[in-house]
């Protein structure tokens, strides 16, 4: 507010206002303002030594106001939500009410524009009063410079906290004569710095008047549904009528309409005396009846109140977040003290209209009244290469009280992080995986190495360059996860590893890795735990069992999408402070946290997820616009997630259990005839959708194809017409490891290598285990186990079988009984071996007790 140079009225009216309480203070002291507080023993003289102690100073400070928020809705900035600690809009002089600005005058100080901001006649009025038994309506003297005085204080109070705050209240609500002396001494300092119009508008703009309205704009809005600049008299009148007693006064309730009209007709009337009304007017004024220019309207505080749909937690985030806004003051207490006086249009990251089509499908797709379990949802979307946050909904709208039971509502924000309102986050499955991927490709493996998916213990893993067989005490005799389908892929390459979500196939590539390395790469894309404590690197770490918050998610998405350049999710871009200067939003925070050949090549081993069998078929959004993403299944399929980006936008999507373990996969939609597994990508789909529509995107970079091939890894060579024991020998020069598959018919020569799993010319990596088969030729059958069987029926099966009967040998006889004399009692192949159909078969029969021919067993 503006300090204009003192008018010599103002001067000389001050002037005599402290010379004339020299002399009234005496007085003041031997009568008592009010005999209950007179002060023992204080004399004249030392009541005129402690007036001229107390400093003077005291300014028409910044006085608590609504904060609004903004967000975009078709295109443009509009409020969505109104944050204050007290009610208030401050107004300028000449967006006031005539019919206001004379009505405070008549009924608080008619004498306001002729003294210096102590009115002696009103003090010994009051004196003589307080003898007579009572003060009455005149306040103890006070003019309306004194109670804007008070009013300052009582502001300047709310600014501290604690014990501080309320010791300033209470002294600034004292009712003694040091605090009558005080008021005074700095009411006559007000006069002289300021104008007498600066020192009304000031006292209009503070002033309460009940039912939480500070300020004669938000008490006229809330009591009149109307600006303060469009008061009429009897309007005026009622407002003012509340200020010496807003509780028992205001118009928020019919009880105290009588106590309220009483008050105004004593102000209508000296409206009427002092010339601010004519008498057509003043009956007019007189004869209403609040009923018929009441009109109540509650005011829409707080983030609970927001209505446009899905934005309730958003807001609650804004709200919370104040602290690390630095436009906002040098530190969290600065900030905070600055936003609760107020008066900041914040205009928010916040797309009003996406975030609305988010719950519409939230509803849909994941009601909160599930009756089969608890079931949470919520759904955020971060740019790419800004990290604004443009979408944050869930299926809970915002309460603000924890012990709420509704199960429609929660003080909960389950897309961000427990210091946020958040919770302490869920479990992401697979949705990890993509900072595997990463770390498997910074270390030189490609897109199209294999690895063998095979079920079985990993063991040993490596965390900080140390190997374990365990890590943390977890599976003491190796870990063994299974897929989610329960099957056995065998060797795939780790492009078809993503795109199928293939545990055993990433615990192949972790165990290649570091799971340190592999953490830090999440961190590096900003991935936290949401209750704030270190990411685990537990030995099933990298199949996603830290719990982080789904805006963290989202916003690692954004940045492997932008090429690797992550950026920290902000919510505010710009700030207009109360005297309309743009103070700025929130820093962008990017760096580089992946080369952009490495975020090249990640982005394309995440392409492949929506077609082929991926786990995202259907998910994709009709439009043609690239994207990448990743789905997530925890081990007990009580949590699912979908997170998925193009180049402009990333989207996660997450429902689970808010309490419980019931299984995603077992309990079905009522909204969709499906399990809530299953709808998952028409979840995602019809979110993302409507996003692309505002978004659009873009190709991804072309990943280099040295990348993709990788250079750890090398072309398996081929290794037909080795034998066996050749094969080997080689593999083990390589530095890979041997694995006997058995025979195979096939047209090469018999006893070389027929075939290779992987096959020749596939990426390997080095200690990869192949398993090679040798051929038996394409003249082959299997021999029939005939051992218990007499010579006769041996030979007959044996040729039955295919084989040549010429070429089965009798290799001799072995200790019998009576019982077995004559039976085969061994073979060679054995039963069951694949065998060239011309190829001789040795028997040996029992014989007799020295193990020779018994003499008819041929």
């Amino acid at each position: 507010m503006s300090a204009p140079k003192s008018k010599p009225t103002s001067v000389v009216g001050a002037l005599f206002g402290f010379v004339g309480f020299s002399v009234l203070a005496g007085l003041l002291v031997t009568i008592g303002v009010t005999p209950a507080i007179a002060v023992a023993g204080m004399t004249a003289s030392s009541s005129i030594g402690v007036f001229e102690s107390i400093p003077e100073y005291i300014e028409i400070g910044k006085l608590q106001q609504r904060n609004v928020l903004y967000g975009k809705q078709n295109g443009k900035d509009v409020p969505f939500a109104t944050l204050y600690a007290q009610n208030r809009v401050a107004l300028k002089w000449d967006e006031v009410s005539p019919n206001l600005k004379n009505a405070v005058v008549a009924g608080e100080d008619r004498r306001f524009y002729e003294h210096g901001g102590v009115d002696l006649t009103s003090l010994v009025r009051a004196g003589v009063g307080s003898l007579a038994g009572g003060l009455g309506e005149s306040g103890g003297g006070s003019t309306l410079t004194m109670q804007l005085v008070r009013n300052i204080r009582l502001a300047e109070a709310q600014e501290l906290t604690g014990d501080a705050q309320t010791k300033a209240i209470q002294e600034a609500k004292e009712v003694s004569i040091e605090r009558k002396l005080q008021e005074m001494k700095f009411a006559i300092g007000l006069e002289k710095k300021y104008s007498k119009d600066d020192i009304l508008l000031a006292y209009l703009n503070i002033a309460y008047f009940g039912d939480q309205a500070y300020g004669v704009q938000a008490a006229a809005q809330h009591y009149f549904n109307k600006p303060a600049s469009g008061l009429t008299a009897v309007e005026a009148a009622s407002l003012i009528a509340m200020v010496q007693y807003p509780e028992k006064r205001n118009l928020a309730t019919p009880d105290n309409y009588k106590a309220n009209v009483d008050r105004r007709d004593v102000i209508l009337a000296s409206m009427l005396g002092e010339g601010y009304l004519d008498q057509k007017a003043y009956d007019a004024s007189i004869d209403d009846a609040p009923e018929t220019y009441v009109k109540l309207t509650q005011p829409t505080q707080g983030c609970v109140a927001v209505t446009s749909p899905g934005a309730q937690q958003f807001c609650d985030y804004v709200k919370k977040s104040i602290k690390d806004i630095p436009s906002l003051g040098k530190d969290a207490a600065e900030r905070d003290a600055n936003w609760r006086t107020g008066g900041y249009k914040v205009y928010t990251t916040i797309n009003l209209d996406l975030t609305a089509n988010a719950r519409t499908q939230i509803d849909r797709y994941a009601p909160p009244t599930e009756p089969a379990l608890n079931l949470g949802s919520a759904v955020n979307s971060v740019e790419a290469g800004t990290g604004r946050v443009v979408v944050m909904a869930q299926n809970r709208s915002l309460n603000e009280d924890p012990e709420v039971t509704d199960p429609n509502v929660t003080a909960i924000n389950y897309s961000t992080d427990k210091p946020y309102g958040g919770s302490s986050g869920f479990q992401t499955g697979s949705t990890y995986k993509p900072f595997t991927l990463i770390n498997w490709l910074q270390n030189g493996h490609g897109l199209s190495e294999v690895v063998n998916g095979t079920p079985r213990a990993f063991t040993p893993m490596t965390v900080d360059g140390q190997q374990y067989s365990t890590v943390d005490g977890q599976f003491p005799r190796g870990f063994a996860p299974k897929n989610d389908d329960g099957g056995n892929p065998g060797y795939v390459t780790a492009q078809r590893a993503t795109a199928l979500s293939i545990n055993t196939a990433y615990a192949a590539m972790a165990q290649k890795l570091d799971l340190a390395d592999i953490r830090d790469v999440a961190s590096s894309l900003g991935v936290h735990r949401a209750d704030g404590a270190e990411l685990l690197t537990n030995t099933s770490s990298f199949l996603g069992t830290n719990e982080i918050a789904p805006l963290t998610m989202a916003a690692a998405y954004a940045g492997i999408a932008a090429g690797g350049k992550y950026c920290k999710p902000i919510i505010v871009d710009q700030i207009v402070d109360a005297d309309g200067k743009e103070i700025g939003g929130q820093p962008q925070e990017c760096n580089q946290a992946l080369d952009p050949a490495i975020a090249a090549a990640t982005i394309q081993g995440m392409s492949q997820l929506w077609s082929g069998g991926g786990t995202g078929v259907g998910a994709l959004p009709a439009d043609g616009l690239p994207e990448i993403g990743k789905t997530g299944t925890t081990t007990e399929k009580d949590q699912i997630w979908l997170v998925g980006s193009t180049s402009k936008l990333a989207t996660a999507v997450w429902m689970g259990n808010v309490k419980g373990k019931v299984s995603l996969r077992t309990a079905y939609s009522p909204a969709t005839g499906t399990t809530y597994a299953t709808a998952r990508a028409g979840f995602f789909r019809d979110v993302q959708t409507v996003n692309n529509t505002v978004y659009g995107g873009g190709a991804f970079p072309t990943a280099d194809p040295s990348v993709v091939r990788g250079s750890a890894a090398q072309a398996l060579p081929d290794l037909s017409g080795q034998t066996a024991e050749q094969a080997a020998a080689t593999l083990r020069g390589i530095g890979l490891s041997y694995v006997d598959g058995g025979q195979q018919e096939s047209t090469a020569p018999i006893g070389t290598v027929s075939a290779t799993s992987p096959a020749a010319g596939t990426q390997v990596s080095s200690g990869t285990a192949v398993t090679v088969y040798t051929s038996v030729g394409t003249n082959a059958a299997a021999v029939p186990n005939v051992v218990g069987a007499n010579y006769d029926d041996a030979v007959e099966a044996i040729g039955a079988a295919g084989f040549d009967r010429s070429k089965i040998v009798l290799a001799g006889y072995t200790v019998g009984t009576e019982d077995n004399q004559c039976e085969v009692s061994l073979m060679e192949p054995g039963g069951g071996a694949s065998v060239d159909k011309g190829a001789s078969i040795a028997i040996q029969l029992y014989g007799n007790a020295e193990g020779r021919d018994p003499g008819d067993c041929t």
